[in-house]
């Protein structure tokens, strides 16, 4: 059934073999727009207040009412237009929750629908569903369960849902001044690889440059990113980096339409006629990334077109480095990226003749058993042409959510350093636990062993953004006391009490008391203030939340985790983490800073031990011939959101599985076939869609095809989780012929 890739695959050979032409695919933005106006009729003036003053709850962009710092001109997306419903729905009747098996039926879009969570709420053992309570009630409940657990065995995380700094900085405070280092976010899922990777190497793990450097660029390389899908505004950005005589490259398995080409609403020529965006794509096969940047910095290091003056005045390893790559075989580094030694040459001689550029990426890169050895990778190629704290070039991990980068700088980590630790200590004025924290997945994991007896998640969904959705629950339904804090209901809440379930219903962030800030891709601190109008039941921003019930569990620290205002939390931020100094001076709409600056490393110094970047050592593994490879995408999505049941770039179904013509061919399927994906982990039902996918790659939209991937399969230094699986396909007689197989959700979390 399976068959040896063709390494002499390109572009040009499946362009022609496929029964449509997505790339010309073009969205229909305004009908889009005009949906979503009807669909938030009800708050119109609200919602036109959030967009002319608020700070964009969506991707990470940074867009401050409908600009930025970037370029001139209205900005403004689907992505934070499809996101407005969460922050204008009414509330929900607390009345459907006194008996959740009815809801246990309704995906997660359908549960959102039903309002928002207006007031705290329990549900105990052995009762059919949740019963209104006041806050003192919800306080006490979540309070008395977490003085009753051993600190070890009480865990607390943060999804971003347009979550502010200063609710992941009083969170993370008030679970260590609860005794537990059992504390993580969401960039665990995203870019914890990247974070991890940068800090080793360059001693920061965010982005080197601003959104400024990709206009006039030499060259922009896109890696395992869909920045069409998920950071729209980006696309405007490219076209104007285009019109200053930006090159544009995407490494990918699949040709993303969107990057292809392009329709900029803004824009009246573009909108009519679309805009070309990439000039050059490199196939490479899922996980291939790490074997293809070390035959493109093979070739640099041979034919000697590196930047030896930066590299001897600012890096050290590099010879290390150089020796192990001109070590490997071609023949191993071909077979395990899925292209050729000319291919990966000619990427080199691309980064030569640019002689600067950018490189942005995201999960395609990291979301891998070997995430952090990929961007390491990375790294030494953009170390080896010193494109790293120069003007137009950089390294830029881009985030798809406007809480993560803030959320994990502030301290919202299981493991802190010991200068962090100590600052806290000394500003706080109680010692913090000393035991190793838990990441997120570690948190389940353990909760699947019966190990947690506390459970406090805000936001989020694991049960749709973790591998194997069932073991999860299974996890979940193991701890015996769940508190849960969100805007909205989700599927995940509704899992029977081993216990106790606490919600606690949470405050959107134009609705946050005195506003608060979140911190941009390009590391920009932006303060996005409260927005009058309607509010929703006793929702409570979550620092208010967290700060009261633990002064119940530790009174005696009352006064030190209770926090008047959110300007409060800035004042003491300023005061804790070194690279938010300043943070207390944003009070204002339009208030921003930039920690770092510009550009990190400006002046050649890195913020490692010893002042220099450090080149890493690192060597692909083998690769079998032979198999399948399934990776997830993103579709008409946020996060785990779905938006849209068909993808408007690519016309793919929620349920489609991409497939090469070739791979289609040698298992004679046909487009629109039902097929079936099994993996050793789990099996996935869908519809075969033969696109331009490199042979030998499979890919399904994320959340849906989760089952496919196990739990046990994480990044071995940062923790992240693998969402890549080989697979087996089989035919089906029909798509729905085995609902157990068919692992697949309608939408997904918040």
């Amino acid at each position: 059934m399976l068959r040896a890739r063709d390494m002499s695959w390109n572009r040009k050979l499946w362009a022609s073999a496929i029964p449509r032409n997505p790339a010309r695919r073009k969205p229909n933005h305004y009908a889009e727009m005009l949906r979503v106006a009807w669909r938030n009729r009800d708050q119109l003036p609200y919602a036109w207040r959030i967009l002319n003053h608020g700070v964009c709850d969506g991707c990470a962009l940074g867009t401050a009412g409908l600009k930025d710092w970037t370029i001139d001109g209205v900005h403004l997306c689907m992505v934070r237009l499809e996101l407005m419903r969460l922050n204008t729905a009414p509330p929900l009747d607390p009345g459907r929750l006194a008996d959740v098996a009815p809801l246990a039926k309704l995906g997660s879009g359908e549960l959102r629908e039903l309002g928002r969570l207006p007031e705290p709420m329990i549900r105990r053992r052995g009762e059919k569903g949740f019963h209104v309570a006041t806050w003192d009630e919800a306080y006490a409940a979540a309070a008395e369960k977490i003085r009753a657990a051993k600190p070890e065995r009480f865990a607390v995380y943060l999804t971003s849902r347009g979550i502010l700094n200063e609710h992941y900085y009083a969170a993370q405070k008030a679970a260590r001044a609860m005794g537990t280092n059992h504390v993580d976010n969401s960039a665990r899922l995203c870019h914890a690889a990247s974070t991890a990777a940068m800090k080793n190497t360059l001693g920061c793990g965010a982005t080197t440059c601003s959104y400024r450097d990709w206009i006039g660029a030499r060259l922009v390389v896109f890696f395992g990113s869909n920045t069409p899908n998920n950071q729209p505004v980006t696309m405007k950005y490219l076209y104007h980096a285009r019109q200053a005589g930006t090159k544009v490259a995407v490494v990918n398995p699949y040709t993303e339409p969107g990057l292809e080409s392009y329709w900029i609403p803004s824009v009246p020529e573009s909108a009519i006629f679309g805009t070309k965006m990439a000039d050059e794509w490199y196939a490479v096969d899922t996980g291939g990334d790490l074997a293809f940047l070390n035959g493109v910095f093979k070739v640099l290091v041979s034919e000697k077109w590196v930047d030896r003056e930066f590299i001897t005045n600012s890096t050290v390893g590099f010879e290390e480095a150089r020796e192990s790559v001109q070590n490997q075989d071609w023949e191993l580094l071909e077979r395990t990226s899925g292209t050729t030694r000319a291919e990966m040459r000619r990427f080199a001689g691309m980064l030569r003749a640019a002689g600067g550029g950018i490189f942005v990426w995201s999960m395609g890169l990291t979301q891998h058993a070997h995430g952090v050895d990929t961007i390491r990778a990375l790294i030494n190629v953009a170390l080896a042409v010193g494109w790293v704290g120069r003007e137009k070039c950089g390294l830029m991990p881009i985030r798809g959510h406007s809480g993560v980068q803030g959320g994990a700088e502030v301290g919202c980590v299981p493991v802190l350093d010991d200068k962090q630790r100590g600052r806290f200590e000394q500003v706080w004025g109680f010692v913090l636990p000393r035991f190793r924290g838990l990441d997120a997945p570690a948190m389940v994991k353990a909760a699947h062993g019966g190990q947690i007896d506390v459970f406090w998640m805000t936001g989020g969904n694991f049960l749709e953004t973790l591998p194997d959705p069932a073991a999860t629950a299974q996890a979940l339904e193991r701890v015996g006391t769940r508190i849960h804090q969100d805007v909205v209901l989700s599927s995940m809440m509704l899992l029977e009490p081993k216990d106790t379930v606490v919600l606690f219903p949470a405050t959107t962030r134009y609705e946050s008391a005195g506003g608060g800030t979140e911190t941009s891709t390009e590391r920009r601190i932006i303060f996005s203030p409260e927005i009058p109008g309607r509010r929703v039941g006793s929702a409570k921003p979550e620092w208010e939340v967290f700060g009261e019930v633990a002064a119940r569990v530790r009174p005696e620290l009352g006064e030190r985790v209770r926090f008047r205002s959110s300007a409060q939390i800035r004042e003491e931020i300023g005061k804790t983490v070194a690279l938010y100094g300043g943070i207390e001076r944003l009070s204002q709409e339009g208030d921003s800073l930039q920690w770092g600056g510009k550009r990190l490393f400006a002046d050649g110094r890195f913020a490692t031990h010893d002042g220099r970047a450090h080149f890493s050592v690192v060597a692909p593994e083998e690769r079998r011939a032979g198999i399948l490879y399934v990776s997830t995408r993103r579709g008409k999505q946020f996060n785990s959101m779905v938006h849209q049941a068909l993808d408007p770039l690519t016309g793919a179904a929620r349920d489609s599985v991409l497939i090469s013509p070739e791979d289609a061919a040698g298992l004679e399927v046909r487009d629109g076939d039902p097929i079936r994906l099994i993996s050793s982990h789990g099996c996935y039902a869908g519809i075969a869609r033969i696109d331009r996918i490199k042979p030998g790659n499979l890919q399904v939209h994320w959340p849906e095809g989760n089952g496919l991937f196990s739990q046990a399969d994480t990044d071995g230094v940062s923790g992240e989780p693998d969402y890549n699986a080989e697979v087996r396909v089989e035919k089906a007689r029909d798509a729905r012929e085995d609902d157990a197989a068919k692992v697949i959700v309608d939408s997904g979390s918040t």
